[in-house]
């Protein structure tokens, strides 16, 4: 196995590799090789320097004709086959797994918020600002995009494990609506903790940092959204087709 693999999540502790690749074959097949990581020919770029998430650790691989068993070829399939793919759960697990790791960070932030707020009294106010009616409704607000994020990531779940998996396009939704809950959430605790909240040593800090990097995750929003907006519409063109009145 020779490559270049980038984002390499958890590389620092990893003891098996799930490679993509291709044969070399006159008709190459695709899929996933099962690599050692102390396999011969191995070796880690410590290029991982993001904004957020950096304990993932996601540096680069390279792979320098690194030999495999023919049994660790585990699923190859021609370019088509693969096309001819279309598994809902996978969409769904892949979301709720997104959505459930940025959930746990919004998560922190509240808790960490909610603490706070019931620690800082200042001499002005001599009480808490928990008393405060402008920090009750806040963290009300953040309860309530945490809740709906715990019934639609439940829910997905369930049918999922009862064998009725969301449509691939309900799963992308779900994954905007969890990260953007949770981006939400995190973003209006750092707004109304003011300076602590944005010190480097501060843990609302980094749970802001690592929230954000929800965004980039593939399918991204502005695709997620086009996408359902295409299906939907075409889904209804056949009752109003060109000519009819609205």
């Amino acid at each position: 196995l020779s490559g270049h693999k980038i984002y390499s999540t958890g590389i620092p502790a990893l003891s098996w590799l799930a490679v993509w690749g291709r044969t070399d074959e006159p008709s190459p097949r695709t899929g996933v090789f099962l690599v050692p990581r102390d396999a011969p020919g191995i070796s880690v770029l410590p290029t991982w320097d993001h904004l957020g998430m950096r304990a993932t650790g996601s540096h680069d691989v390279v792979f320098d004709n690194t030999p495999l068993p023919a049994a660790y070829a585990v699923d190859l399939r021609l370019p088509e086959a693969w096309a001819e793919r279309h598994d809902p759960a996978w969409a769904v697990w892949t979301s709720t797994l997104l959505g459930t790791l940025y959930n746990a960070v919004a998560h922190s932030a509240r808790d960490w918020f909610v603490a706070w707020l019931n620690l800082r009294a200042p001499g002005s106010l001599g009480a808490p600002l928990a008393t405060l009616p402008r920090f009750q409704e806040a963290v009300g607000r953040i309860d309530s995009w945490l809740l709906a994020n715990r019934i639609l990531l439940d829910r997905f779940s369930a049918d999922a494990d009862a064998g009725a998996p969301a449509s691939a396009t309900d799963s992308n939704l779900l994954k905007l609506n969890i990260t953007d809950n949770a981006i939400a959430a995190v973003e209006l605790a750092v707004r109304l903790a003011g300076n602590p909240a944005l010190s480097r040593g501060n843990p609302l800090e980094r749970h802001y940092r690592n929230v954000l990097c929800s965004r980039i995750h593939t399918p991204q929003n502005d695709a997620i959204l086009v996408s359902a907006g295409e299906q939907a519409l075409r889904a209804a063109a056949h009752a109003y087709p060109p000519g009819t009145n609205a």
